[in-house]
Formats: structure tokens, sequence, C-alpha cells
């Protein structure tokens, strides 16, 4: 199949085109380069096609979209701090952007339209695991540009009867995720353990998470788009949790660290805890958690000390 794989050189993104390649199909990344790093996409280069653009281009986005059968949407501006600093920024490429990738899709004929949704959208947990079922009721402006998004998404199901998918990621983790002032805890530990330097934990680190490994949910991604049963919301998680302050030792071990741990006021915006049900997923999806959080770290252990050695983890875009 011809898939189009938006945000596709973002750490994310281009796992899910590892993964479509891996299965045989045509790929196509586009991407504007604003968070996505080219040199993710080094091993496969020769076997995509590449557009940089923004997804708020219609007119290019309709030039990419026609003669495509699937479209993967990772493209969007992540982060909860992210959204708190610029909300309108925010808010223009989740939702605006989103809603250009589905009316692209409806006008040219695209059979599937999977997007990258977030265990944001949930905000606070009433009962855990979290089901597709639970309550919205976001924290952060992006959590809400997400949860709009995703409405939208099923809404041009119900409407249009274009086929769609929302995946609702929760903590991804992995090779190819670089640090940034707006990133997830695990690089942000990575970089602060081998820099020596405290790790900075917000509130009293009891809080939990779901962390899933970036191969496991890249084989989903690219199954909910394939798999013709394949409608509708999926959490897609370890179906696992860990607190922060047992991260932080599995951490240490991991990457032979033994910094000290610095505890500061919460962050606004952030939940308690965080726990996917993926039932639902194990059963239209075919999915299953084949990576341990120990080896997990492992491998973005193995893949980020070589960056670490040449200077750094540098994104070429």
């Amino acid at each position: 199949m011809r898939l189009l794989v938006s945000g596709g050189a973002g750490f994310i993104g281009a796992h899910v085109v590892f993964q479509a390649l891996h299965a045989g199909h045509e790929v196509t990344v586009l991407d504007n380069l604003s968070s996505g790093c080219l040199n993710n996409l080094d091993k496969v280069k020769e076997d995509v096609r590449f557009i940089k653009a923004d997804i708020r281009n219609v007119d290019v986005l309709h030039q990419a979209v026609s003669h495509i059968d699937i479209v993967y949407h990772l493209a969007a501006s992540v982060g909860m701090q992210r959204s708190i600093d610029n909300p309108f920024l925010d808010s223009d490429i989740n939702v605006m952007g989103t809603l250009n990738i589905l009316e692209a899709s409806r006008k040219h004929g695209v059979a599937k339209v999977v997007l990258a949704s977030s265990a944001g959208i949930l905000g606070e947990s009433h009962q855990l695991p979290l089901s597709e079922n639970h309550p919205k009721d976001p924290t952060s402006p992006y959590g809400v540009s997400k949860m709009a998004a995703e409405a939208m998404t099923l809404v041009y199901n119900r409407i249009y009867g274009l086929p769609t998918v929302a995946l609702r990621y929760f903590n991804v983790y992995g090779p190819l995720q670089r640090f940034d002032a707006y990133g997830n805890v695990i690089p942000i530990f990575a970089q602060q353990i081998l820099k020596q330097e405290p790790l900075n934990i917000y509130g009293d680190g009891g809080q939990t998470r779901d962390f899933v490994y970036v191969g496991d949910l890249a084989r989903a991604t690219v199954m909910a788009g394939t798999m013709d049963k394949a409608l509708g919301v999926y959490n897609i998680g370890s179906g696992t949790s860990i607190s922060i302050n047992d991260l932080v030792h599995v951490m240490q071990d991991v990457f032979e660290g033994g910094v000290p741990v610095r505890y500061l006021p919460v962050k606004l915006g952030d939940v308690r805890h965080s726990l996917a049900s993926i039932d639902r997923a194990i059963t239209d999806l075919n999915y299953h958690v084949t990576t341990s959080l120990p080896d997990g770290l492992r491998h973005y252990r193995d893949w980020l000390l070589p960056q670490w050695e040449k200077g750094g983890t540098e994104c070429v875009s």
C-alpha cells in the first residue's frame, strides 16, 4: 500500500516509517522539520519519498495526499509546557492542521486516516487502568487541542464515512528521542545522568506513568491503518506503570549513574497517575508489548551513548 506519514521525520514518526517499510509498504514522509530530524531517516532515505512541508500548507498537502491509500497523521505541536507557553500555535497546528489532513484525505479518497492522539486528553484519572471510555478532562492547552483533533477525526468517519482511527499514545520512549526543553522525562533524566547533574523530580516522585517502547507502539500504529476492523479509539501504552521515584532507580542502574535527586514544586498541569487499559488494542490490532522498561531503556542507552560521545544528539534539518 501507499502510505503517507505526516511528521515522519520525528522520533515516533520515523519508527512508524521503519515499521511500514519493513511490512513492504511504499512510504511518503511529509515533515516541515520544525522538530523532526532528517537524520532520523538516514538508514531508509533511499526508500522513502520526502516532502518538506507544513500540514498548514493546504495546496502542498493536497498534492501529497493524492494517490495515497492510508494517511498516518503524527505531525503535531507536542508538549504540555510548550502549549502553555504558546496556546495559539498549539491549536493552529494540532486542530487546524488535523482538519487539513482530514479534508485532503476525504477529497482524494484515502482509505483510512490514523491520528496520533494522546493520553493527555484524559486528565486526572478517575479509575485505573484508563479505558477508552474514561472521561476526558485535559489539564493543558495541548490536551485540549489533541482532544479536538481526536473528536474531529472521529466525526469525519461518522459524517463523511472516512474510516478513521485515533491512537491515544501514553508515555513513549526509545531510540531517536532527543532531549529538548519540552521533552519527556526519560531523555531529560538520561541527559542529567550523563552530565552528572541532579535529577529533577517535580513533586514527591510518587506520581506514576505508563511508559511504552516506541518499537511496540510503531507496530501498533501501522496495524491500525492496515487492519480493516480497526476503527475508533485505542489506547497504546504498556499496560503497566511505574512511579517516577522507581524510574530513577531503573535509569541509574541502566546508565550506571549515581547522581543525586532534587525535588521541585509540582508542574502546572501534571496528573498524578496514568495507566493504560490496552485490551481493545490487543483484540483489534493484535497488539503485543514485547519490550520491558529495563530492556527498552537499554536500547535507548545503546543509541544515545554513541551520539553523546560524538558531542550530543544533533538534529539535522
